[in-house]
């Protein structure tokens, strides 16, 4: 389920992220720079090249290998990535919970993928990874991104000042969580 390929719409589709992907990446990315530098960190150069998303995505794989993270990738009709979704600090025992962050590449966004992705992300997080919470944050001015969230069930908790370092500045995020179940899980001890 988790590793399994899910449709989004006639040309898209959400897989698990590979290696090979990465001149993908890289093409998308910089195609979306300009597009994506409000609400991304400031990058050098070399992140929007193949080799430094080979680099990124093996940290990302191996992390995912040791269960910390889940990433997938949007991928057009070509299997090209055309956007990326990440369920990172992934925490089970009692508190069962991941941060959900995601990009769509300039050329797709607009076209409903992030909100069927997100919501098909906190299926797999409830269902395959047996997770009761999901949370994003966005900067406050980031309005579609919290449309999206806010379409896919996820509620505003709380605000916090300064939170992450977002195009050259520390800026303040809204932050937005999503209960997936709120019954008992057997086996829910590790």
């Amino acid at each position: 389920m988790i590793n399994d390929i899910h449709r989004l719409d006639a040309e898209v589709r959400l897989r698990p992220v590979t290696p090979a992907d990465a001149a993908s990446l890289a093409v998308s990315l910089t195609r979306s720079r300009a597009y994506l530098r409000p609400w991304e960190p400031v990058r050098p150069d070399a992140f929007y090249t193949e080799q430094g998303q080979r680099e990124r995505l093996a940290a990302i794989l191996a992390e995912r290998d040791e269960g910390r993270v889940m990433p997938w990738v949007l991928a057009d009709e070509q299997d090209r990535a055309v956007g990326a979704f990440t369920l990172s600090g992934i925490v089970l025992g009692v508190f069962r919970s991941a941060v959900l962050g995601y990009w769509v590449d300039v050329e797709h966004a607009g076209r409903g993928l992030a909100t069927a992705a997100v919501e098909r992300i906190c299926e797999l997080a409830r269902d395959g990874l047996g997770l009761h919470r999901v949370e994003a944050g966005t900067v406050l001015d980031n309005v579609a991104s919290q449309r999206v969230l806010a379409k896919c069930g996820f509620e505003q908790y709380g605000m916090a000042p300064r939170y992450l370092h977002i195009n050259g500045e520390w800026r303040d995020h809204r932050l937005f969580q999503r209960i997936l179940h709120d019954g008992g899980l057997t086996g829910a001890n590790g």
